[in-house]
Formats: structure tokens, C-alpha cells, sequence
């Protein structure tokens, strides 16, 4: 086994660390390329998170390197015990993301790494006093938000470490030459500023019967280096007794109008597990599945280090 090295995060890692965020992003999401300085910018805060960024008292960044190689990196952050911050996260430390590189002939102990690093993370909330240890992955880039399934080798990290995901949620992605193209002619569908992004709102003789919501800022500036225009649907609701009508199709082929108009060519969309009905919907709209994303992971069973 060579040996491991968990140390600070240095400036002069951040090529290697983001090769490794990145080859996690490239196993999920196709095209996606995360830049040096979106990486650096997560370290430092968090913009988009503008409610709970503000809560967060203390972040570090811990790696783990063997023979001069990042194999593994943790990004923690601890939440202020005081009034004004979310009673869920309210004195508690996350795991904003945990990765390695799997096994490989050439380094058939990485797994060690990750290991290590993750148990030098929980040592240093513990040394925090934390309330609770969570974890809820999110990296600087669409639809990453969560545990991918294609990340089998995190997953068994976090179960070693007795965390339990305590929720789940399927990503899809489209196409937007995909999409529906049809309008229906019976439908007035107004375009205004939602809560999640741009709103267009379906009216049938005067009364809403359905809106979306499509947010064209999630590349952030500079957050990504390739060059495709990413989109995600922040809120999609049709009315019960419209379903089944077109009016969500007329939503979407609205929407996809605009997005080829900004220059946007996937969409992004999400699903809970019980949201069956929206995922089939989805699908038969252009939308795949690219992953189901594990969430919400809580330590309910904390181990000492190195025992799993």
C-alpha cells in the first residue's frame, strides 16, 4: 500500500482536484466540464445558495494523496448554532461533497484514501461539537446535486460510515430539439418572471391552467469551460382537471421555443421517486433518465476510523 497523506487543501492542488470533481461530473451529465475557478469559488462560498450560504460559519477542504496524486478530497462546511439559520441545519456540519478515484490496477488502494480523508473530515466535525453529521453532495455543475448511482464506490463509502440517504430523486435530461413542438391554438400562454426562473403561464379562456418554470443561469459565469447551453425546469404544474390535455406539452414546446432562442440546447428536469407520473410524462416529452441521485444523507450510526 503506498502511503497516504491527508492533509489542508493547498492552492497548488486545484488542477488535480478538479480533474477529480470532474471525472465524477463526467460519469453523470455528458458535455459537462467544471472550470479551475468553479471549483476554487465552491471552496471559498457558495453564491447560489443565498439562504443557506450565509449560514455556514466554517468551511475546510481536506485531500488525501498518495505517490503525488490527489486520490481523494473532502469539502466540509459547519452550519451556526443561532437563531436566524434553518432549524434542520441549525448547529450541524455537512459533507458538501466526498470523492476518490476507484480502484485501479495502478492504484488498487484508493478506496484507503477515501477512506481516510472521510474519516479525517468526521474528526474534524466531531472536534466542531456538531449537533448532526449530514451529507447532501452538491458540485458546481447542473443536475449534481446528490449521490449518482454511478458513483456506486461513494455510496459504499458513506453506508461505511453509517450514513442513511433519506431521500432520492431522478434526473432527466432533453434535448431541447427534442421536446414537444406543438402549441395548442386554444391556449394563451403568457411569459413573466417566476420564483425559479422565467414563468410561462398557460391560460384557457381567462383562468390558469398550468405554468413552468425554466431557469437558463445555471451555468453560472465561467462555471463551465464547454460550451452547451444548460437549462433546468424549476417548477412544471398543470392543473388536476387539465391533465392528460396537451397542456403540458404546450408548456414545454413554448419553453424550447425560448431556450433555442437563448441559445440553450439541454434541459434539465427532476422527479421524486413517488412522482411516477411526472417521470412518465417527462419521458414521453423527450426527457431520459440519466441518474437517480441519493439525498439528504443523514450519520445515524457513527463509526470510529478506520472500522466500518
Amino acid at each position: 500500500m503506498s502511503a497516504i497523506t491527508v492533509r489542508p487543501f493547498r492552492r497548488s492542488d486545484r488542477d488535480q482536484l478538479t480533474d477529480l470533481v470532474n471525472g465524477h461530473a463526467h460519469a453523470v451529465m455528458p458535455g459537462v466540464s467544471i472550470t479551475v475557478n468553479a471549483v476554487l469559488s465552491q471552496l471559498e462560498h457558495e453564491p447560489d445558495e443565498f439562504i443557506v450560504d450565509p449560514w455556514v460559519q466554517e468551511r475546510i477542504t481536506l485531500v488525501a494523496e498518495q505517490r503525488g496524486r490527489i486520490t481523494a478530497a473532502a469539502h466540509m462546511v459547519r452550519y451556526a448554532d443561532r437563531s436566524g439559520v434553518g432549524p434542520d441545519l441549525r448547529g450541524t456540519g455537512e459533507l458538501r461533497w466526498l470523492l476518490q478515484w476507484p480502484d485501479a490496477s495502478y492504484w488498487p488502494d484508493a478506496h484507503l484514501a477515501g477512506r481516510s480523508v472521510a474519516d479525517a473530515a468526521l474528526t474534524v466535525m466531531r472536534s466542531w461539537s456538531v449537533q448532526a453529521v449530514l451529507a447532501d453532495f452538491t458540485l458546481p455543475a447542473p443536475g449534481l446535486t446528490g449521490v449518482a448511482e454511478q458513483w456506486p464506490h461513494i455510496g459504499q463509502l458513506l453506508d461505511g460510515l453509517g450514513f442513511v440517504s433519506r431521500r432520492s430523486e431522478q434526473v432527466l435530461l432533453a434535448d431541447v430539439s427534442d421536446l414537444p413542438a406543438d402549441v395548442r391554438e386554444d391556449l394563451t400562454i403568457l411569459r413573466t418572471l417566476g420564483e425559479c426562473g422565467t414563468r410561462f403561464t398557460a391560460l384557457a379562456d381567462g383562468q390558469e391552467v398550468g405554468y413552468v418554470e425554466i431557469d437558463t443561469t445555471i451555468n453560472g459565469a465561467g462555471r463551465l469551460s464547454a460550451p452547451t447551453g444548460w437549462a433546468d425546469v424549476g417548477n412544471l404544474h398543470v392543473a388536476e382537471s387539465m391533465r392528460r390535455q396537451g397542456v403540458g406539452s404546450a408548456l414545454l414546446a413554448t419553453a424550447a421555443q425560448w431556450l433555442r432562442l437563448a441559445r440553450a440546447d439541454r434541459l434539465l428536469a427532476y422527479a421524486e421517486l413517488d412522482e411516477s407520473d411526472l417521470a412518465s410524462f417527462l419521458k414521453r416529452s423527450g426527457f431520459q433518465s440519466v441518474t437517480t441521485n441519493r439525498r439528504a444523507w443523514v450519520q445515524t450510526a457513527p463509526v470510529q476510523p478506520g472500522v466500518s
